[in-house]
């Protein structure tokens, strides 16, 4: 019940210029032998954006917000920047901020999602954290660092009002009749296999495609939108291992098959604009719609809404003191899991042990 005394903000990371997209990469996949011709394929996306990834300028955007929400609620606690796959890598990080005498630290994940990407493999870049930091600095053998994971908050007030502005916003901008549009919501494709390894959703599927349909569903509501569609985005991997399915741009081509001639989509699944989203919405899915003859407005992502940085703050404000809901979905200690076999990948063996 010891207080903590920072926050660490871990994403998931993105090169900042042209030299920096191959070794990026090569971190995103390490272990899972991604051929070379694939990876400079990807590349070639990075590139068109001078391989720049927006990610880590939102994500300072959102740390700078952050630190100056908590300090107008009296909390004097520093928010410190990680990544799984570029730098600052978290191991850096936790270094860092056991160097600067922090002992107990919340960590904030940039994703509101079951899953193993999602949510399990952030803590395991914990779990890697904590070892490096034995190995650099050994006194941390008997003085310990405590990482605590906030849970996930995919059903939180403040993410879907923030998700429903998004929405309006778009709609708005359509120059006719945006109440005949279709709302079409997406979020990153992932293999059946591992969404039904992320855990059981009440409708029999996974936990992750539960979750975001769910969180569509409530966001739809809340805009007065009587239908919508969940799709699904940047799939990659062999053609025989099936996906979350429809492919956004497969869907719209269906959709002008129909006569829908105006479109929103919302990308629910991700908090701030990956390249995933710049490219696969705002270059492939946009050329797809011009090519169809659609309007298309893409809604904005959440990252720097004041409420959801509001949300941050009211997680760390429920953990800060040592209290907090230790069950909830994704919480846990120096990479331990609220479930043991939940978000386990499926092209690993199961960990012996878990919490």
């Amino acid at each position: 019940m010891a207080p903590f005394d920072a926050v660490l903000f871990l994403s998931f990371g993105g090169p900042d210029g042209p030299d920096d997209v191959l070794p990026f990469l090569e971190n995103v996949t390490r272990g899972r032998g991604i051929p070379r011709e694939r990876l400079e394929a990807v590349a070639e996306h990075y590139l068109h954006f001078d391989g720049v990834s927006p990610i880590n300028r939102l994500n300072l955007d959102m740390i700078e917000a952050l630190r100056s929400e908590l300090a107008t609620r009296d909390r004097a606690m520093p928010v410190y920047f990680g990544n799984r796959n570029w730098h600052p890598m978290i191991e850096d990080t936790v270094t860092t901020m056991y160097r600067d005498g922090h002992r107990r630290i919340l960590v904030f994940p940039t994703s509101a999602w079951a899953g193993y990407s999602g949510c399990r493999q952030y803590h395991e870049d914990i779990t890697r954290a904590v070892n490096a930091l034995a190995e650099r600095e050994p006194a941390s053998r008997d003085d310990p660092v405590l990482l605590r994971k906030l849970p996930q908050y995919c059903t939180d007030e403040a993410f879907l009002e923030a998700g429903a502005d998004a929405v309006r916003r778009a709609s708005a901008r359509l120059p006719r009749r945006a109440a005949e549009a279709r709302l079409v919501f997406t979020a990153h494709s992932v293999p059946l296999s591992a969404d039904r390894a992320s855990g059981p959703a009440a409708d029999g599927g996974g936990l992750y495609s539960g979750q975001v349909h769910a969180a569509a569903a409530d966001i739809a509501a809340r805009v007065g939108s009587g239908q919508f569609d969940q799709v699904w985005q940047s799939r990659s991997g062999p053609p025989q291992i099936p996906w979350l399915a429809p492919d956004i741009c497969d869907h719209l081509e269906d959709l002008a098959a129909q006569g829908v001639t105006q479109v929103v989509v919302a990308p629910v699944g991700f908090v701030s604009d990956h390249l995933e989203v710049i490219w696969d919405l705002d270059n492939e899915a946009v050329q797809t719609a011009d090519r169809l003859g659609m309007e298309l407005e893409r809604a904005d992502t959440v990252g720097t809404d004041p409420r959801f940085i509001e949300m941050i703050a009211d997680l760390v404000d429920r953990y800060a003191d040592g209290g907090g809901d230790l069950q909830a979905l994704g919480c846990g200690d120096n990479g331990s899991t609220c479930r043991r076999d939940c978000c386990v990948p499926v092209s690993r063996p199961r960990p012996a042990t878990t919490a």
